[in-house]
C-alpha cells in the first residue's frame, strides 16, 4: 500500500531482458538509480512503487536497486516505454508511522492514459487525458482522487461523452514528479481511487440480492436516471 506522495525522481540506468527458463517469462530487470533517500532502510523483497506499479526490490545497493517486471507489467503499464536515462517516480510502501498525506493507493495500474494537452495556467500546468479503456471514466469524478504515475492528484474536470479527465500540477508539484516534462502523445499509468470500485461492487450485490441478478441492471438504471431527472430540474430552476 502507498500514499501516492513521491518521495523521489529516480533515473533508470539499464534495462536488461530476464532469462526465461530462469525468471519464468520474457520480462525484464530494471536497474534504478539516483535514489540514496529511499534506500536507507530498504531490504530485499520490499514493494516500491515504480511510476505508480507497485514492484518488488531484487537487490539494491547505497544508491541503486533492481526490480523484475513480468510481461504483463510491460503490456498493461507504461514501463515498457523506459529506456535508460527514463526518470521515474518512486514512493516505498506505508509504514504504520507514514502520514496519509495523499489517498490509499495499491500500485496496481488499472490503464494507461494518453496525454492530450498541456495547458499553462500561470504557474500551473492543466493535463488532459484519456485513458485506454474508457471504462474506467465511470469512476473519475471530479475533485476526487486518482494516482497518475503513482503520484496522488486531484481531479479538476472530467468528459464522459469526449472520453477525457483533466487535473492540474502545480509549481510545487511540478518540481517533484515526472508528469511535469510530459507532451501529448506520451503515456501515464493510472490508478483509480479502489472506493469506487468497493462502492460499486457493494451496491450491485445489495441490488442483486433484493431483485436477482437479471433484474439489478434495471433497477440500477432507473435510479441514475431518476437522480439525473432531479439533477437536470434543479439546474433548471435555477436558471429561470
Amino acid at each position: 500500500m502507498f500514499t501516492g506522495l513521491v518521495e523521489t525522481v529516480g533515473t533508470v540506468t539499464s534495462l536488461t531482458a530476464l532469462d526465461p527458463s530462469t525468471s519464468g517469462g520474457n520480462g525484464t530487470s530494471l536497474t534504478i538509480s539516483d535514489c540514496s533517500s529511499i534506500l536507507s532502510d530498504a531490504a530485499l523483497g520490499d514493494s516500491i512503487s515504480v511510476n505508480g506499479t507497485c514492484l518488488t526490490v531484487t537487490e539494491f545497493d547505497g544508491q541503486s536497486f533492481k526490480v523484475g517486471v513480468a510481461p504483463e507489467t510491460l503490456r498493461r503499464t507504461n514501463l515498457g516505454d523506459l529506456t535508460t536515462g527514463s526518470p521515474v517516480n518512486l514512493e516505498r510502501a506505508v509504514s504504520a508511522t507514514t502520514r496519509m498525506g495523499g489517498h490509499f493507493v495499491q500500485g496496481h495500474v488499472d490503464t494507461v492514459a494518453t496525454v492530450t494537452s498541456v495547458t499553462p495556467d500561470g504557474n500551473a500546468l492543466t493535463f488532459r487525458l484519456s485513458p485506454r479503456e474508457k471504462s474506467v471514466l465511470r469512476y473519475i469524478v471530479e475533485k476526487g482522487y486518482i494516482t497518475l504515475d503513482g503520484a496522488s492528484l486531484t481531479i479538476t474536470r472530467v468528459d464522459d461523452g469526449q472520453g477525457w479527465f483533466e487535473v492540474m500540477l502545480i509549481a510545487y508539484t511540478q518540481e517533484r514528479v515526472v508528469m511535469a516534462k510530459k507532451q501529448a502523445g506520451d503515456g501515464v499509468n493510472v490508478e483509480i481511487d479502489i472506493v469506487g470500485k468497493l462502492v460499486e461492487k457493494s451496491v450491485v450485490g445489495y441490488f442483486e440480492g433484493t431483485v436477482g441478478k437479471e433484474g439489478a441492471p434495471a433497477m440500477l438504471e432507473k435510479i441514475v436516471g431518476r437522480l439525473v431527472e432531479e439533477k437536470m430540474a434543479s439546474l433548471k430552476g435555477h436558471q429561470s
